[in-house]
């Protein structure tokens, strides 16, 4: 657990919490035993049936065995444990998967009648290909929540801006249908129904769904699930703490859009959770809360919260955010998968990302894969955030992502973003605001018009950022953007000024618009290289007019970079099946007669130099320790051309 990926931004070492509990109890739950009740012992040969009845039984010291099985039950815990050697934990038994499912199967279709299916009077002669069923929602379903009479949305609307977004997907109801495992996509009105298969509309008092299956195919030959329960594995009750989580799936958790925070999973408030080897699919908001759930509750003079561990968990399809957190600090999030978040296109609420934290203190975030997020940033730190460290994680394949690493409004202290890889980063803009430049009218405009965007690592008026050992690429505007935020201030506050950045040792390839954008030249900047870039790729935007540097001129006018490099070579990261491969280049970069010359451009990546600059971490590009002053070879140590090399950061075994 220890070593050098857990010390943090100030020199100390994460404080690592766990221990060993010796249970003096154990509970088994198996749905499928022919003898299983809740009324039973709770032994192997005779269990409970329910989870739920094991979690009114647990007391400290107590572990929670679940078989294998589906579990269409939303898991109350009604008790913590006390301290790390007195835990309670559920468990996945081992004799196949444990999935906890907030949906159920539903049969009893009927053909939908008398519902337009088109966005006109007239009916089109395909009209009569198409297939649509309806089902009328069972009340016994639904006690005490009926997520298709609920809007996405929850109750704290303040931040959203209602003109610059489409409000249908706020709008759309929380309750999801499900086709063999396969969710339908819901539309507003009837009308949708006939404009595409595979598709759900509910009936505006939420008690009646319609549906069309893809292909127009027959319900009757498929598994129909809808969702009825808000969440998996949530208690009641606030500030539950010492409770572990293991090996268990969650799906099809009917959750709101954030704020409140509320997930499939859900420490709700508590601290000290251990939620490890768990997966979490097809989430309709959040996946796992961690922190004080909203902004509206009073603080508690001397509560904790946070303090967990999220370890090798797969997150996947989370439709607004995989982990939210606010105040939760002290936190260890490693070795998860996170994919595919993002897909409710909720980014203007302000709360999406695969990781969403708020006011972080000490927190350490290694080892994760964060892909192919939409519409959302992969990693998301909102306000008030000190001394947590991000290392050693894969950040690949942001769509429609503006940037995959935001850290906001942080004035206090310093958080560090080390040994990491950031690759693709779309960028979110409207390419018809994009104005054409003709002629020269481009060379001689005063500022950047600022419609593109796709950042790898953007501060919003956040200070003291360190930035070091990063391979950040393919970005649609820059591997850094920071911007002042002058006037985000109350009480005794001040406004941030995104300066005292420290940009150091990383690799930056081929990024749209520029490696650097710092705000002001108040930064430091030293022993990157850059690789594949071409024109003012290092800039410095205030005071008006911004510059548009290349290396030898950022060195020259502003001392950046005296140890920095240019390459020319290729870089290929193969996201699918994480591995990454340097490349000597077919082409050479355009330049004038006797300007390549003048320019110490590496073409051969095995001859970029070692630097070793400001280190703010004993280990190689990617972590690999030292032993002796060597650097133990790695990808980044060697950069060998033609060698594919393992980039998983995963750690497999514990």
């Amino acid at each position: 657990m220890m070593g050098e990926t857990a010390k943090l931004p100030d020199g100390s070492m994460f404080e690592f919490w766990e221990d060993e509990t010796v249970y003096d109890i154990v509970l088994h739950v198996n749905s499928t035993h022919p003898d299983a009740d809740d009324r039973n012992a709770g032994t192997l040969k005779a269990p409970l049936k329910t989870i739920q009845a094991a979690a009114e039984r647990a007391v400290p010291g107590t572990r929670v065995l679940i078989h294998g099985g589906e579990y269409r039950e939303w898991v109350h815990p009604v008790c913590g444990g006390i301290n790390a050697s007195h835990m309670i934990s559920y468990e996945a038994y081992g004799d196949g998967e444990v999935v906890i499912k907030a949906s159920e199967k539903v049969e009893n279709f009927r053909p939908s009648n008398g519902w337009r299916l088109y966005n006109n009077f007239g009916k089109k002669k395909e009209e009569a290909k198409i297939k649509v069923w309806e089902y009328c929602l069972e009340p016994n379903l639904f006690l005490g929540y009926n997520p298709f009479c609920a809007v996405n949305i929850l109750h704290d609307r303040l931040f959203i801006e209602y003109d610059k977004t489409d409000m249908t997907t706020y709008l759309n109801r929380r309750g999801m249908v499900f086709c063999d495992g396969k969710p339908l996509t819901q539309v507003s009105l009837c009308n949708g129904l006939g404009e595409k298969d595979g598709t759900y509309w509910v009936e505006a008092n939420g008690q009646r769904v319609h549906f069309r299956l893809w292909n127009d195919e027959d319900p009757a030959d498929h598994r129909i699930e809808v969702t009825c329960r808000e969440q998996c594995f949530a208690p009641d009750e606030p500030f539950l703490s010492y409770i572990k989580v293991k090996g268990l799936t969650c799906a099809h958790a009917a959750t709101g859009a954030p704020v409140p925070q509320r997930g499939a999973i859900s420490c709700y408030r508590g601290h000290h959770w251990i939620i490890e080897d768990c997966t979490v699919d097809w989430s309709n908001g959040v996946g796992i809360d961690v922190g004080n759930e909203c902004w509206h509750h009073e603080m508690i003079p001397g509560q904790k919260i946070g303090y967990s561990v999220i370890r090798n968990c797969t997150i996947s399809n989370a439709g607004v955010c995989g982990i939210a957190g606010l105040h939760a600090v002290h936190m260890l999030i490693e070795d998860n998968r996170i994919e595919e978040t993002g897909w409710q296109k909720m980014e203007l609420s302000w709360e999406a990302g695969a990781i969403k934290l708020h006011n972080s203190v000490n927190s350490l975030i290694r080892r994760n894969l964060f892909r192919n997020t939409f519409r959302a940033d992969h990693l998301w730190m909102d306000c008030g955030n000190e001394n947590n460290r991000i290392t050693h994680n894969l950040f690949l394949d942001g769509r429609e992502q503006r940037e995959a690493i935001f850290i906001e409004c942080t004035k206090d202290g310093v958080n560090l973003i080390d040994h990491n890889i950031i690759w693709n980063v779309e960028g979110r803009f409207d390419r018809n605001q994009i104005k054409e430049q003709k002629g020269s009218a481009g060379w001689y405009a005063m500022t950047e018009s600022g419609e593109v965007n796709g950042y790898g690592i953007y501060g919003e008026g956040t200070d003291r950022l360190r930035i070091a050992h990063n391979l950040i690429g393919n970005c649609r505007s820059a591997g850094y953007f920071a911007k002042p935020v002058s006037f985000r201030m109350h009480g005794l506050e001040r406004g941030g000024t995104s300066r005292d950045a420290w940009i150091l040792n990383n690799l930056f390839y081929r990024c749209g618009e520029a490696a650097v954008k710092f705000p002001t030249k108040d930064n430091h900047c030293d022993g990157n290289t850059y690789v594949g870039m071409e024109g003012g790729y290092l800039r410095i935007l205030y005071p008006e007019p911004e510059v548009c540097l290349h290396l030898p001129s950022w060195q020259e006018f502003y001392q950046f970079d005296r140890e920095g490099q240019e390459g020319w070579f290729e870089i290929e990261v193969d996201t699918d099946h994480l591995k990454l491969e340097f490349k000597k280049a077919d082409d050479r970069p355009f330049g004038f007669p006797g300007e390549l010359a003048k320019r110490d451009i590496v073409y051969n990546p095995e001859e970029v130099r070692t630097v070793d600059i400001h280190t703010l971490s004993q280990s190689d590009f990617y972590g690999n320790a030292l032993e002796a002053g060597k650097v133990i070879p790695g990808p980044f140590a060697e950069m060998r051309k033609g060698k594919v090399y393992e980039i998983d950061c995963r750690r497999k075994e514990r």
